[in-house]
């Protein structure tokens, strides 16, 4: 006896378009890092473009425009009585006839007016000024050439530095091995913000010792990673016929292992430039970076901090802002190239 089985289809509803856009955005928002690639890319046009950017001098300004807001805040008033005089102890409660005559023309002795403590935010400036009437606009943008300068030098010498010493360990091993892991050791139970210090004090400040400084700092970090590489990549049976060919040491790190670190280096420099930034914006925090008046991120922050009890946030807050998104950026950017770039996490995708 033969059983019939029937069964009913059932169609599967289709997702509204506009939910379907919106998923496919999201994907490939999560797929390719387009806004860090954005921000960094701003980043870098305001460094390499800064005297076409800048609507100003950065390192000039005019004491009759300290302390202008950004453009969209208004000017901030408070009431005021009208005297002759406006003595010391009375300065925020009184305005003089004569000032009180420019808000309103009819004002007389006694009389209250709304008087103009803060003035109003103007498009000539468009992030304000700071206490020496310098446009913090123009200023950020500077400081972007500053931290992209540091962050070039500082990887290409300890980079390169930190990969020569790395290749060494992991190849010849034993006593050149040891002597260079413990160096590394050493450097880095070592206080950065101390050998700082200790430098400036000792030679003074200047743009070629806050990058000898963040160079000590950054070179350990790159001969870990080679050396480990080296370990594992000198194993290799295309290494061995290396050898056996009769090639040189030099040519077999250079030219057959070298190679096969670069994506790991990569990796380490995206990673490690977002460090620097914020390492080179801290010294000048703390006066041991870039000397004044040359515009860094870090001393801008220095210079504003004071005025924030007093309601003048934008000579801190814009600097700080910058040194936020470009860090958080170069983060994201170099973990999206380590998912990329490492065969082990794209298998797990």
């Amino acid at each position: 006896m033969a059983v019939e089985i029937t069964g009913v289809v059932r169609e599967t509803p289709a997702l509204p378009v506009g939910r379907t856009r919106t998923s496919n955005l999201f994907r490939k928002l999560r797929r390719w890092p387009i806004i860090p690639t954005f921000l960094l890319s701003t980043v870098v046009l305001a460094g390499v473009f800064a005297p076409l950017l800048a609507p100003h001098n950065p390192e000039r300004g005019n004491l009759n425009d300290r302390h202008i807001p950004p453009a969209w805040i208004g000017a901030k008033t408070a009431p005021k009585i009208v005297v002759q005089r406006v003595t010391i102890s009375g300065r925020t409660t009184e305005v003089s006839l004569k000032d009180a005559q420019l808000v309103d023309p009819n004002a007389q002795l006694g009389d209250q007016v709304d008087a103009v403590i803060r003035r109003g935010g103007s498009t000539k400036f468009l992030l304000g000024t700071d206490q020496l009437g310098r446009d913090i606009l123009s200023r950020v943008i500077y400081g972007a050439r500053i931290s992209l300068l540091v962050a070039v030098v500082t990887l290409g010498i300890g980079g390169t530095f930190g990969v020569i010493l790395g290749l060494a360990a992991g190849w010849y091993g034993k006593v050149v091995d040891e002597i260079i892991m413990r160096s590394v050791d050493i450097k880095l139970s070592i206080p950065l913000i101390l050998i700082a210090l200790v430098l400036v004090i000792t030679l003074g400040s200047s743009l070629a010792i806050i990058v000898a400084v963040l160079v000590i700092f950054i070179w350990p970090r790159f001969a870990r990673q080679v050396r480990g590489e080296v370990l594992l990549l000198k194993k290799m049976d295309y290494v061995a016929l290396a050898k056996v060919s009769g090639a040189s040491t030099l040519r077999i790190l250079f030219i057959h292992i070298f190679p096969g670190t670069i994506n790991t280096l990569i990796i380490v420099a995206t990673l490690q430039v977002g460090i620097v930034i914020l390492l080179e914006s801290t010294l000048s925090f703390l006066g041991a970076g870039v000397p004044p008046p040359t515009p860094a991120w870090g001393s801008m922050v220095a210079e504003g901090r004071d005025k924030l009890a007093g309601g003048i946030w934008w000579s801190t807050a814009f600097p700080g802002l910058a040194i936020t998104l470009t860090v958080m950026s170069l983060n994201l950017f170099g973990d999206w190239l380590r998912d990329t770039l490492d065969p082990r996490l794209r298998q797990m995708e």
